[in-house]
């Protein structure tokens, strides 16, 4: 079962109705998750590659200040 039809099924939606610059989002973890090894997940913050989202700042296009 895939998550989007999980999350129809209990009426959640991807992203809440308000969404403010200052609050963290955390998205949903897929029931069966890809992992990494453990050493990588500890300097990534996290074991699940899912929620790996790096700041790239400037390489990604943003500003030199970023």
């Amino acid at each position: 079962m895939d998550m989007k039809t999980v999350m129809e099924g209990y009426g959640v939606t991807p992203l809440p109705k308000d969404v403010t610059e200052t609050m963290a989002y955390v998205p949903f973890q897929p029931y069966s998750p890809e992992m990494c090894k453990a050493v990588l997940g500890y300097e990534n913050g996290t074991l699940f590659k899912a929620l790996h989202k790096p700041f790239c700042g400037s390489k990604c296009g943003g500003t030199d200040n970023d």
